[in-house]
């Protein structure tokens, strides 16, 4: 059977580092208060001349080196964001051109927070069908930039960085076993960024606001989120005749410690099989489930024919899962 196999993982974090010590000085807050509610104590902040394309750019070179393949390989770009360079063109349309990844098309796909896990739905589809043969899969994320920072309920939760994999079309068992994935746009109004929409093109009209900031209503988004995550997960397992034991990980969205595991405790997972670095990069949106694969992959957590499950949540509402083996 053909699959959809990871030959190459890559990664960014911009060099900066904020933590909650640094929030202190500026908010009504407290590293005590934000550890114990979200886990995380630091994030990741981009500099004045990084951009989304320039931090996806640097992943995918990354996971480029790790598969031994050059720019030129590449069929695809996809680039999973909601803090693009511009509204258009593409991100992933710059990304190709600094790459030098002349023969591949390129487009970017927008599903929040669960932008990872649909683009390799997408990307395996294009492998499966014969359209493709080599695709970059990217999530990237500038979230510092859309956040509104005198707002401790939702700035404090968000870092930029990337994260970046190579997949392959492959004869045999290993690779992605299979993709699920949901929506529900009946309650986008628990989690949105207002500016810069047809509904509200405020930014640089005469006489508008600009409003280009994360709503979110955190308590609501919790019980929304962790059902949804379980889900998923479960139907993946389902669907493949996999008990929760057999996962060698879980890399869920790093959204904040307290959904993490609780949906780890509702599937009955082992806390080793729970991979987070949310008290680290805090919730990097599309671009957390490439970075925590990444650093599980390099530091060697990895084995071949391990089976890994990714699970994601995110506005609009949009959910999602896919399993694999490595």
């Amino acid at each position: 059977m053909l699959r959809s196999r990871i030959v190459g993982t890559g990664s960014y974090l911009p060099e900066r580092v904020l933590t909650n010590k640094d929030l202190e000085l500026t908010l009504d807050t407290s590293d005590e208060w934000i550890v114990s509610r979200t886990g995380i104590r630091q994030r990741h902040i981009a500099g004045d001349g990084e951009f989304t394309s320039d931090l996806a750019t640097v992943a995918a070179r990354r996971a480029l080196e790790m598969a031994e393949l050059e720019p030129t390989d590449i069929d695809l770009i996809l680039v999973a964001t909601v803090t693009g360079d511009f509204s258009w063109p593409a991100t992933a349309c710059l990304v190709q051109s600094q790459l030098g990844a002349h023969g591949a098309f390129a487009f970017d796909l927008s599903a929040a927070c669960s932008g990872f896990v649909y683009g390799l739905a997408t990307a395996d589809s294009y492998l499966r069908s014969g359209n493709a043969r080599r695709i970059l899969v990217i999530g990237a994320e500038i979230f510092s930039r859309i956040v509104d920072w005198t707002d401790r309920t939702t700035c404090i939760l968000f870092g930029d960085g990337a994260g970046a994999v190579v997949l392959e079309a492959h004869e045999g068992d290993r690779g992605i076993l299979s993709s699920h994935l949901h929506t529900d746009g009946s309650q986008w109004g628990l989690l949105f960024q207002l500016g810069s929409g047809s509904r509200n093109p405020s930014c640089g009209q005469e006489g508008k606001n600009c409003l280009p900031h994360i709503h979110m209503q955190g308590n609501e988004v919790f019980k929304v989120a962790v059902r949804a995550m379980c889900e998923a997960a479960e139907e993946a397992l389902i669907a493949n005749a996999v008990d929760v034991g057999q996962l060698a990980y879980l890399i869920p969205h790093q959204a904040n410690r307290r959904i993490l595991e609780a949906t780890a405790k509702r599937l009955g997972l082992p806390p080793d099989k729970l991979v987070m670095n949310v008290d680290r990069v805090g919730n990097t949106s599309g671009a957390s489930i490439p970075l925590a694969l990444d650093e599980l992959n390099r530091c060697g957590g990895l084995s071949p024919n391990d089976l890994v499950l990714f699970d994601a949540f995110g506005g609009g509402f949009a959910w999602g899962s896919v399993l694999l083996r490595w």
